[in-house]
């Protein structure tokens, strides 16, 4: 048994935690540079809590050059446990409204222009991402929303795409009708693979901001009134993660879906072969069968 440790990651309109206790701003060096800003670490309902600002305070960070891969090794050098991901979407549904929250259990990757791996030459993993999620955080985080009154959706698909721009009408069509997509963002991928590797539960909260580009009655993405509506969901966001504490516990038991043991039997490069360097990065992500 081990000690919880939650980690938020806000995303656009999420860039602190209120009420956290003995809150301070750490910065944390990585082999993989530099994460999207310093970490903010303290306690909440007595579990520790760190929270990083995925795009960084100030929102410096575009969707493609967030460091995905410092961001996770951060988390994993803080001793994190649980990753909850909180990110804004467009909506690919009618019934998930704007303002709604939807639990994520499915990911399409359609990103192209990042860095998706720890792992590589020298030491070659596959990791399962076919459950990308922890379906034991994310009933916590279902929970966590629903308590908070906001219209919450258990279960969704989400298309990752590279962005920075919107999609076009012609796309939007086809990831809601030909591809069965959910909801629309551009921060998931490759985060929740990459928590995968490092074996941290992952969880990721929807927040819909807009209808994306295919509702006949909405036309396209207005970023005036995408803010407007993150400002509506971050007080929701915001009271969701101050419940997880309670719902989670201090203590922690082995995931019962295998998650903090994603590495068991994924590493292929034969311990002769492996190459130093890059094992010395490994040494939070990987340590644990290294």
């Amino acid at each position: 048994m081990t000690d919880t440790k939650i980690a938020v990651i806000g995303g656009s309109g999420i860039y602190d935690i209120d009420g956290l206790q003995d809150a301070q701003w750490t910065t944390v060096q990585t082999p993989w540079g530099a994460p999207s800003d310093a970490l903010l670490t303290g306690r909440l309902g007595g579990v520790d809590m760190v929270f990083l600002p995925r795009h960084g305070r100030g929102h410096v960070h575009s969707p493609t050059t967030v460091p995905y891969r410092a961001n996770i090794d951060a988390l994993k050098r803080l001793g994190c446990t649980d990753v909850v991901a909180v990110s804004a979407c467009g909506s690919l549904r009618e019934t998930m409204a704007p303002g709604d929250f939807v639990i994520v259990d499915q990911f399409i990757d359609r990103t192209f222009a990042r860095e998706k791996s720890f792992f590589g030459t020298g030491c070659v993993a596959h990791v399962s991402v076919a459950h990308p999620t922890c379906p034991r955080l994310s009933a916590a985080c279902l929970q966590a929303a629903g308590d908070t009154g906001v219209t919450t959706h258990d279960g969704g698909t989400y298309l990752a795409m590279e962005g920075p721009q919107f999609s076009t009408l012609a796309e939007s069509r086809m990831y809601r009708d030909s591809w069965g997509a959910d909801v629309i963002g551009m921060t998931n991928m490759p985060e929740a693979k990459l928590a995968r590797e490092a074996e941290l539960c992952y969880a990721s909260v929807a927040m819909i901001t807009d209808y994306d580009s295919w509702h006949p009655d909405h036309g396209e993405v207005d970023v005036t009134q995408i803010i407007a509506t993150l400002q509506k969901n971050a007080t929701h966001a915001r009271a969701l993660v101050a419940a997880l504490p309670a719902l989670l516990g201090g203590a922690r038991t082995p995931c019962s879906y295998g998650c903090d043991r994603a590495l068991e039997h994924a590493i292929m490069t034969g311990p002769d072969a492996r190459d130093p360097d890059l094992l010395a990065r490994l040494d939070a992500v990987a340590g644990r069968v290294l």
